[in-house]
């Protein structure tokens, strides 16, 4: 069983990891509690073990759904090599998703209608994802409810702007999730879906008038520049480097959060740098691609 957990440890969805990863998965949940305004600690524990148990059960049913995909093209996953066998990985898969909503019901009715939603997002983008060319708009679900979950446990709960920036979040997903699909092949990147990432810096620059938009468009124009840095191995390379970038784009989610959540306060900016800063380290160990 540690072996089969260790296989996966890096990704709900195999050849599409952008979609639900525990790393920056948690930075959403921090990001969504912080712009509901925060609350009690404990509280924000309580999401992130939720919100990591529901990360577990897509993990486990993303290879239950693909066995016969992986039989015979990636022989190596857990089910084929024979590390576990398809109805334990069923059977842990349902359980960790049950034991994810049992531990966020004590929240109320609005957050664990969006852990049902969410739910919902990680199953049918399991059962599908190899078949619909519209997948990563389902990899974006799962973002979009995800801020909505763990905005709903924040003092505040679910306001009109955190709704914004779950939409401009799963825009830069889908946008991320188009590039990480041509990781496998020899097709040609298009530009326009690239222009998805763009969505979170036109929320900032529309939202941040008066005494906040020269602070917004400095921090905006930090994430522009990592992003062209990134788009640049995939788009302007000689060789292009797709999985580069896909991982450079992944370790920006924070700075993401950061546009959106950023008070003006050095302990936000900190906290968010930071985790920016561990995702890059921790990439040396856990590939993103």
């Amino acid at each position: 069983m540690r072996d089969g957990f260790r296989h996966q440890v890096s990704a709900l969805a195999p050849d599409s990891r952008p979609g639900f990863k525990p790393a920056d998965g948690l930075v959403n949940c921090f990001a969504g509690w912080w712009l509901a305004g925060a609350g009690d600690w404990r509280n924000f524990a309580l999401l992130c073990f939720g919100a990591t148990c529901l990360y577990l059960g897509g993990m486990y049913l993303n290879d239950a759904f693909d066995e016969q995909f992986d039989q015979q093209h990636r022989p190596e996953r857990p089910i084929p090599s024979g590390v576990i066998s398809p109805a334990a990985v069923w059977r842990w898969g349902f359980a960790w998703l049950g034991l994810g909503l049992a531990s966020l019901a004590p929240f109320g009715k609005i957050t664990l209608l969006c852990a049902m939603f969410l739910v919902i997002a990680i199953l049918l983008y399991d059962a599908v994802h190899k078949i619909f060319a519209f997948s990563p708009v389902l990899m974006a679900a799962c973002r979009f409810f995800l801020i909505l979950l763990a905005a709903s446990t924040g003092s505040y709960g679910i306001i009109g702007y955190t709704i914004w920036v779950a939409v401009v979040l799963a825009a830069y997903i889908i946008g991320l999730s188009y590039i990480a699909r041509k990781e496998s092949t020899f097709a040609t990147l298009k530009y326009w879906p690239c222009l998805f990432l763009a969505a979170p810096l036109v929320l900032s620059w529309v939202v941040n008038q008066g005494e906040y938009q020269l602070r917004a468009t400095v921090l905006a124009l930090a994430v522009t520049l990592w992003m062209v840095r990134c788009l640049r191995y995939a788009l302007w390379a000689p060789q292009r480097n797709i999985g580069r970038c896909v991982a450079g784009l992944l370790a920006g989610i924070p700075l993401i959060d950061l546009l959106a959540a950023w008070d003006g306060s050095m302990v936000n900016l900190i906290t968010f740098v930071a985790l920016f800063g561990l995702s890059l380290i921790f990439q040396r160990f856990i590939p993103a691609t």
